[in-house]
């Protein structure tokens, strides 16, 4: 197995450790950043794609789900800050073509508080699975380059009954991020990747993240991401690292690097992008899962450690920040996906060893 490690910490034997078991539990990459007080640590794991020899990408472009939603929650809350949104105001005020319910607000769509259906489908209480726009197996496979307009996928969403009033329930639904960046588009007049370069990329330098839009490419240099399935009975293993991510939009389509998103996470938890009571705001958490506006809080023996980790087909991403923005963790995992999501135990495993590893006082242990 191919290890590479650099950076200007001592060497970290249990990061090491940790990698190197996560590729054996069945990533093909796995690309780590650590920055705290020994310094900063940087580790990849793995191959860059199945069967090649190449060394393993330490900061390579990966694409990075859903912590897709923190970027467009900090974009939503700087234009509150410029007060050209309210944070509180009905979105129908700024999108009155789709004829939402006016209760539904800004907050309520970062928070996922709206009830709104989610477009990629929704798995009710009682195991009731309800289909929206196709994100498993062959039929994903083969409508892997299709290009949604969000319009469709709001539309696909407003086409079912909502999940519960809006503000009287919490449930995780892509399409209100994908009104979210509605929202920024329509009240800038500019394009979302413009607004993000103005707010966001351009202040802090960041060269690596891109909003594709419905572009399928991403950058050099990369890790490959792959997805097996089942074709007239023969299973299939197909390259998946170019693909449209326009049918999850703005709930998860966004490309990066570990260096970017330690550059971004760390300004946004260090107070450097929002004023504190916005970011006070965006980490206050509601009561069902810790989801504040765009953020995870999670509680440790060491005090609260923000994140929002997404993945997509054959690709993930971890960002996690102290409340200062001085301890983080990002990463850029790759793998054979599924549609039975077969990763998904090792994938919560390596969340929890990581946190442990440098949030929770157990270093070296």
């Amino acid at each position: 197995m191919h290890t590479t490690v650099s950076g200007q910490g001592q060497d970290r034997p249990e990061l090491r450790k940790a990698i190197e078991e996560l590729v054996e539990a069945g990533f093909t990459g796995i690309q780590l950043r650590v920055n705290d007080e020994r310094g900063e640590w940087v580790g990849s794991a793995g191959a860059r794609e199945l069967g090649g020899s190449a060394e393993p990408l330490t900061d390579g472009h990966f694409r990075i789900g859903s912590t897709t939603k923190n970027f467009v929650a900090t974009s939503v809350l700087m234009l509150v800050a410029e007060g050209r949104i309210g944070l509180d105001a009905p979105v129908a005020d700024y999108l009155p073509e789709f004829g939402l319910d006016r209760r539904i607000t800004v907050r309520m769509l970062l928070q996922h508080t709206s009830g709104i259906f989610n477009h990629t489908g929704e798995l009710y209480e009682d195991g009731t699975i309800v289909l929206g726009v196709p994100w498993r197996g062959k039929e994903w496979v083969d409508n892997r380059f299709k290009t949604y307009r969000p319009e469709e996928l709001v539309r696909l969403s407003l086409s079912k009954p909502a999940r519960f009033a809006p503000g009287t329930g919490w449930s995780y639904a892509n399409t209100n991020y994908v009104l979210a960046r509605l929202v920024v588009e329509k009240v800038t007049g500019r394009s979302f990747a413009d607004e993000l370069q103005r707010l966001i990329l351009g202040p802090l330098g960041m060269i690596g993240t891109v909003a594709p839009g419905a572009s399928p490419e991403i950058p050099e240099p990369h890790n490959h991401g792959y997805y097996r399935y089942v074709d007239a009975g023969q299973e299939r293993t197909v390259d998946v690292t170019r693909q449209n991510p326009s049918w999850v939009g703005a709930g998860g389509d966004m490309i990066s690097t570990t260096k970017d998103l330690r550059t971004y996470f760390s300004a946004l938890m260090g107070g450097k992008l929002l004023p504190a009571e916005l970011l006070a705001e965006m980490r206050t958490p509601e009561a069902t899962v810790g989801y504040g506006l765009g953020v995870f809080a999670q509680e440790t023996d060491s005090g609260t450690v923000f994140h929002h980790n997404g993945a997509v087909m054959g690709s993930a991403a971890l960002m996690y920040s102290t409340a200062d923005g001085t301890t983080t963790l990002t990463a850029g995992l790759t793998w054979v996906d599924d549609a039975d999501m077969a990763i998904a135990p090792a994938f919560q495993s390596a969340q929890q060893r990581f946190l442990d590893e440098v949030f929770c006082g157990k270093l070296g242990e």
